[in-house]
């Protein structure tokens, strides 16, 4: 069986799907792995490093031909045009919000397997769990990059030349992300709270030395599977109005919630920023194409409200450290690739419920019951202050 590393087509992506360290851990379960020539270049990879590691660097259209094409996102269209039936394809494929490439996937009798459908509350699928392992990376990133943007200190500083006071900052979603965000935050020196609607993240958030929030229009959210229930259209407007109030008395705020395959939930109000002081920040996790958890936020873009609020829109964090993320992404990946193998050959089980979450199309197929049309309506989703990432667990 060959397997092959992809060039990312998005030139923002700057991750790779496996580095040379898995590329050793994939060839001794007795598969050829090729890479194509420059795949890990914008994550600082030489191909001289991965023909080190037994991989063959190879052209583009070599790479194309191999049984199993492994992807960080998505596959461009025109890519997928030249697939051949039976080819696996594996990636973050974000198959709930990208319902045309899932058809087309289909329709060319390609195996997809979608990364980011991982079963997150099963044992086994740890090791796999890509979802939380760049969620990880986001959370650090974020508070880093609050910072770089803010334009006071972080910590307490008493000098010769006075004494600056540290900065305030809140963190919406305490999730795996929100948690990072937490911890970076705190290592920073910031004094920092912390809000979800699910009340059992409290300790956690406490345990990193944040200051829990409670809110008292807003009665407990937690849903199934460590996610938050969806809030009501009440509940939202009332979770909005009174952490308004919150968020006006902070520095530096960090979203993160996140609905899955659907618009993330609006957290941070134009009032809300309205009142926030001039020079504070505001870094939108929740940033998508679908929206965000911010007023105005716009992905991967930076701007700056006119009372002086910087909101930036933080959707591809994890690529902005490609080297860090392509090494936990290329251990997930390389996980589920070998679950998946035996005796040298893909075997794909739909009876085990781990290969059952993360199938996505296959034989011309779309067969994971979440995007078949009769469950598109029922399908889980969360709702308030979830982290983006879902269960701290």
């Amino acid at each position: 069986m060959k397997v092959a590393v992809i060039k990312e087509g998005d030139p923002a992506e700057r991750r790779v799907a496996l580095v040379p360290e898995a590329v050793q851990k994939v060839r001794a379960a007795g598969i050829d792995v090729l890479v194509e020539t420059g795949a890990g270049a914008r994550a600082w990879l030489t191909d001289d490093s991965y023909g080190e590691a037994g991989a063959s660097v190879v052209s583009h259209q070599e790479a194309l031909a191999a049984d199993v094409l492994l992807l960080v996102g998505k596959p461009a269209r025109d890519l997928v045009a030249g697939l051949r039936p039976g080819q696996v394809v594996i990636g973050l494929l974000a198959p709930l919000t990208d319902a045309e490439l899932t058809t087309s996937l289909a329709a060319a009798g390609v195996t997809a397997i979608s990364m980011d459908m991982i079963p997150r509350t099963l044992p086994r699928a740890q090791p796999m769990d890509a979802l939380t392992s760049q969620a990880n990376i986001a959370g650090y990133k974020a508070a880093v990059t609050a910072a770089g943007a803010f334009g006071r200190f972080f910590p307490l500083l008493i000098t010769a030349a006075g004494t600056a006071r540290p900065a305030r900052v809140l963190v919406l979603g305490t999730g795996v992300a929100g948690l990072q965000a937490i911890g970076t935050a705190r290592r920073l020196g910031a004094v920092v709270s912390a809000y979800d609607v699910r009340p059992e993240t409290k300790t956690e958030a406490e345990s990193l030395g944040a200051t829990f929030i409670e809110l008292t229009s807003v009665g407990p959210a937690s849903g199934e599977g460590g996610y938050a229930r969806a809030l009501t259209d009440d509940e939202r407007r009332a979770q909005q109005d009174e952490l308004t109030g919150h968020i006006t008395r902070h520095d530096v705020v960090i979203t993160t919630a996140q609905v899955p395959g659907r618009r993330p939930p609006l957290l941070i109000t134009e009032d809300a920023l309205k009142g926030m002081s001039p020079g504070s920040v505001v870094v939108d996790m929740g940033a998508s194409a679908l929206g965000g958890n911010v007023a105005g936020s716009v992905p991967d873009e930076t701007v700056v409200t006119e009372n002086g609020v910087t909101v930036i829109g933080a959707g591809s964090l994890p690529s902005s450290m490609p080297t860090a993320a392509s090494a936990m992404y290329a251990r997930n990946i390389s996980s589920l690739l070998l679950y998946l193998v035996k005796d040298g050959e893909l075997a794909i089980d739909p009876d085990d419920d781990l290969q059952a979450g993360v199938l996505i199309t296959t034989g011309g197929q779309i067969v994971h019951p979440a995007l078949k049309p009769e469950q598109a309506d029922h399908a889980d989703t969360a709702g308030g202050a979830e982290s983006v990432d879902g269960p701290a667990d």
